[in-house]
Parts: C-alpha cells; structure tokens; sequence
C-alpha cells in the first residue's frame, strides 16, 4: 500500500506541476530515470515517456520493484511536495499582486514569476518577501 501511495502521489504531483523547473541539482524526473534505470529498462523500455506513462508502467510493475527504485520515487515525491509548498505559500503571498499587475497573464511556463519580476519595483513587501524565502531553499 505504501508504494501505491507514493506512486500515486508523484503522478499526480507530476501531472499538477507539468513543465515547472526548479533550482534543484537534480529534479524528480532525473532521481526516478537514474533510480529506476532498471527497472525502466526491462519493464517499461516500450512505453512512450510523457504524461505520467512511465510511472503509470512503474505502478504496474509495484511489485517488481528494488528498494533503490521505492527510494526513487519516494525522494522524488518529496522533492515534489517540498516545490508545491513553495508555490502555494508564493502564490498566497504574492496573490494581491498577481491580481494586480499580472491578472491579464496566462499561467504556465514561468509568465506569472515573470510578470512579478517586471513589476518589482511595485510589488509588495511580503511578495518580496516571500519570493526571498523561496529562493533560499
């Protein structure tokens, strides 16, 4: 069950986050093709990466899977967890000023983080803020 949970939970934190790059050495993408390069390879070597279709072969190979590959996904899951907190506590922080200056953006690909660092002289403190406590970790 354990492994059921953290498959599910990378997929869709994977599927929630779509293309977000992070100031991670390595992101979670890259921990679960270097964790589970075996396990890729001999169970999922035909399946078309991209929309959570590795995972998904993953999932369905649970069974089969090395503790090295379990540890994998679970570190990428958390890596995951630890990105949508911050973008939460961004987004709640900075959303008077989302409003305000970039209401007319589409989200996605960085437009949003974008438009907040045009605008920065106008930005509000605790937008500053918050963007400063992010960067740190």
């Amino acid at each position: 069950m354990k492994k059921m949970v953290v498959m599910s939970m990378s997929l869709c934190l994977v599927v929630l986050l779509g293309g977000l790059v992070l100031a991670e050495e390595i992101g979670p993408v890259e921990i679960v093709a270097d964790g589970c390069s075996k396990e890729i390879a001999t169970y999922c070597k035909g399946v078309t990466p991209g929309e959570g279709r590795v995972l998904a072969c993953l999932f369905a190979y649970e069974d089969k899977l090395s503790n090295r590959c379990e540890y994998a996904l679970y570190d990428a899951a958390a890596q995951l967890e630890r990105a949508i907190a911050a973008l939460t506590f961004l987004a709640n922080e900075c959303k008077d000023d989302l409003k305000a200056y970039c209401s007319d953006v589409k989200p996605g690909e960085g437009r949003l983080i974008n438009c907040i660092d045009k605008n920065m002289e106008k930005v509000s403190s605790r937008c500053k803020q918050a963007i400063k406590d992010v960067s740190k970790k």
